[in-house]
C-alpha cells in the first residue's frame, strides 16, 4: 500500500466563494450542479469534488480546536483571530462562519452522491457500495465535527432547495446517533488498503469511531475499534517525532488532506503557515511552551520552534512548526485527520476508565509505546486518577497543533476551569461557537436560535 502519492490537483467543484446560505446553495455557484451525475463516467468527477469540499475544513478545523482553547496568544490584526485569541468571540467572526460553510458543503456533497447515486445504471457493485460508504463516513465525520463545536445545528439529509432554505436545529442527541448510523453504515464497504491515505478507508472508519465513542464515554467500544485500526497492521508509528512535524503522508497517517501547491491552505492569506508563520497572526503560547519544555522527552518540542531575532515586547519567539514551516519545502502542508499515535492515546484512555491501569493490555502499556518513540522514560501510575492525568498530558504533547485541545477540555469537563485560569475574558458560553450570524439572517428555522450568551 503506498501512503506516500501526493493528492493530484483536484477540480475545484465545491466553490462557494461568496458567503451565500450553504443550507439553501445556488446552483450557479454550487458548480456539482452543473457537473450532473447522469452516468458511470460522472462518479469519478463527483466523489473528487466531494474529497475538495472536505479539504476545505481541514483548516477551520484546526482553528477551532486550538485557537478556541490555550494553545495560542494572538500577536496579529485580523479581527477574527483577535476574537479567538482573546476569547471576545462574536457570532459575526469570519473563522466561525468558515467552518459551518465548509461543513455544509461537504455534507450537501455527499447527499448530492447518497440521492443521485443509485438511479446511476453500469456502475459495478463494488463500486458502489464503496462510494456509497465515502459519501456516508465523511457526512458523519462533518457532523461530529460540527456537533461538538456548534451543539444543535440543521441535520440537512436532502439537496432539495425549498426544504434546506427553513430548516431549525436538531438536538445533539438526535445528530449524535445520526453520525454513529453514517460511520457504522460506512465501515464495511470500505477498502483496507485505499491508493493513499488521502482517501477514505476501513481503518479511517475504525478510527473515527474510536473517537466517537471515546466522546461519548463508551470506553468499551472505544477500545475496540482503536484495537481494531492498532492490530491491522496497515499503519506503524514513525521511529521519529519530527516526521510528524515535516512531512506529509507519513506511515503513521490514516486519513489525510492532501494539498498541492495550488491549493496549500498553508499558502493563502489566512491559511494555517500563513498564520503561524507569515504573519504570525498567532504565536504558541506561554502556557502551551510550559507544557511542552516540562515533556519527559525534547522530540516532542520540535512541535514549535525557536528564532531569538523575534524575541520582543510579548512576542515569546515561537513559531509553530507545522504546515509548510520546512525552509523551502512544502512537504509538511497537509492536515492529519487521524493518526496511529492518537489512537493509541484514545485506547489508554479507555483502558484507564475501565480500571486497566497496569500490566499487558493495560493503560500504562499504551502510553509507553508513544514514551518509547519519543525516547522518554517509561510512565507510571499506581492509580486510575493518575494515569488519567499522565494521558491528558500526552495528548498535549503528541497532539499539540492539531485541533483536538478545546474539544479535549470540553469532552473532560475541564474547558472552564482551565480557560479561566489562562483568559480573564473567558466565558462558559464560549464552550460552544456560535451559531453564524449570517446563518441566522438568511434562515428562518433558525430565528432566535443562538446559541446562550451570544
Amino acid at each position: 500500500m503506498s501512503k506516500f502519492i501526493k493528492y493530484p490537483l483536484f477540480i475545484v467543484l465545491f466553490i462557494i466563494a461568496s458567503c451565500n446560505d450553504i443550507l439553501d446553495p445556488q446552483p450557479i455557484n454550487l458548480q456539482i450542479t452543473e457537473l450532473a451525475l447522469n452516468d458511470a463516467n460522472d462518479v469519478g468527477p463527483v466523489v473528487t469534488g466531494l474529497y475538495a469540499a472536505l479539504r476545505g475544513t481541514g483548516a477551520p478545523t484546526m482553528i477551532a480546536g486550538d485557537f478556541t482553547a490555550d494553545m495560542v496568544t494572538h500577536r496579529g490584526t485580523f479581527t477574527q483571530y483577535r476574537e479567538l485569541g482573546t476569547k471576545q468571540i462574536t457570532p459575526a467572526n469570519a473563522a466561525i462562519t468558515a467552518l459551518w460553510s465548509n461543513l455544509y458543503n461537504t455534507i450537501y456533497s455527499a447527499n448530492f452522491i447518497l440521492e443521485r447515486l443509485p438511479d446511476i445504471t453500469g456502475i459495478p457493485a463494488a463500486q458502489r457500495r464503496e462510494v456509497t460508504a465515502t459519501a456516508r463516513f465523511l457526512r458523519g465525520y462533518c457532523y461530529f465535527i460540527g456537533v461538538n463545536t456548534y451543539g444543535d445545528m440543521p441535520l440537512v439529509t436532502t439537496t432539495d432547495r425549498n426544504t434546506n432554505r427553513n430548516i431549525d436545529r436538531t438536538s445533539r442527541e438526535e445528530i449524535i446517533s445520526f453520525i454513529e448510523q453514517d460511520y457504522l453504515a460506512a465501515l464495511p464497504d470500505l477498502p483496507e488498503e485505499p491508493a493513499s491515505v488521502a482517501f477514505a478507508s476501513r481503518g479511517a472508519v475504525q478510527a473515527a469511531l474510536a473517537r466517537f465513542y471515546l466522546y461519548q464515554r463508551d470506553w468499551a467500544k472505544a477500545e475496540q475499534y482503536a484495537t481494531d485500526v492498532i492490530t491491522s497492521e496497515n499503519y506503524t508509528l514513525v521511529s521519529e517525532f519530527v516526521q510528524l512535524v515535516q512531512q506529509d503522508f507519513t506511515t503513521e497517517a490514516i486519513l489525510e488532506l492532501g494539498y498541492t501547491a495550488n491549493d496549500d491552505p498553508g499558502t493563502s492569506a489566512t491559511g494555517l503557515n500563513n498564520l503561524f508563520v507569515g504573519r504570525r497572526e498567532v504565536i504558541p503560547s506561554n502556557e502551551i511552551l510550559d507544557s511542552l519544555y516540562s515533556a519527559p522527552s525534547g522530540d516532542r518540542r520540535r512541535t514549535v520552534n525557536f528564532d531569538p531575532a523575534l524575541l520582543r515586547g510579548t512576542d515569546n519567539g515561537f513559531i509553530v512548526a507545522k504546515y509548510g514551516n520546512v525552509p523551502n519545502d512544502l512537504e509538511n502542508n497537509n492536515i492529519v485527520l487521524f493518526r496511529l499515535g492518537e489512537v493509541y492515546l484514545i485506547r489508554a484512555e479507555a483502558r484507564a476508565w475501565q480500571g486497566k491501569i497496569n500490566g499487558a493490555g493495560s493503560a500504562e502499556e499504551d502510553l509507553n509505546v508513544l514514551r518509547a518513540r519519543a525516547k522518554a522514560p517509561n510512565a507510571t501510575a499506581g492509580t486510575q486518577n493518575q494515569m488519567l492525568s499522565l494521558i491528558l498530558r500526552e495528548r498535549i504533547y503528541e497532539l499539540a497543533y492539531e485541533g483536538h485541545r478545546w474539544y479535549d477540555l470540553k469532552r473532560t469537563n475541564r474547558v472552564n476551569q482551565v480557560m479561566a485560569a489562562f483568559s480573564r475574558n473567558w466565558r462558559p458560553a464560549y464552550e460552544l461557537w456560535p451559531v453564524p450570524q449570517r446563518e441566522i439572517q438568511s434562515n428562518p428555522g433558525l430565528a432566535n436560535a443562538q446559541n446562550p450568551g451570544y
